[in-house]
């Protein structure tokens, strides 16, 4: 083999393992769910890779930030989230999810305004339905006296 040869197959290779990582970025930064998803910009700190992304239920709140190898996933369920904090830059946001168990809140930072008030809205929403729902006292009905 000559050394051209040699050559060109270490680009080749190089080239392969570049597309391998890329692959690999794009499909770590894919929706995690169908539904409302909101994923962090890549200009935000913290998301220049693996852009953290939340879901948003009718019954709960999730975090989800994927890692080279495996994810970190937090959920929240409707029923205990206290408020909802938007601290807002000049193009971004940070959304601050605080939970009624006393438990570290989610924080997700480097999500567009209007995607961090779209976040609130539907929280605020679900939990006005979730807490809407009244259910049904257990009477006795006359046969079981």
């Amino acid at each position: 083999m000559t050394g051209e040869t040699l050559i060109g197959w270490g680009m080749l290779a190089a080239a392969v393992i570049v597309g391998l990582i890329l692959f690999w970025i794009w499909r770590k930064g894919r929706p995690i769910a169908p539904g409302d998803v909101f994923r962090a910009s890549r200009l935000g700190s913290g998301n220049r890779l693996f852009p953290t992304q939340v879901l948003i239920t009718p019954t709960s709140v999730v975090q989800y930030t994927p890692q080279w190898i495996g994810k970190v996933e937090e959920t929240i369920h409707m029923a205990h989230v206290a408020s909802v904090k938007i601290d807002t830059g000049l193009f971004l946001s940070s959304v601050i999810i605080e939970t009624s168990g006393g438990t570290h809140p989610i924080a997700c930072h480097g999500h567009w305004k209007g995607d961090a008030v779209k976040m609130k809205a539907l929280i605020e929403r679900y939990q006005t339905d979730y807490y809407r729902q009244t259910p049904t006292p257990n009477i006795p009905s006359p046969s079981n006296r």
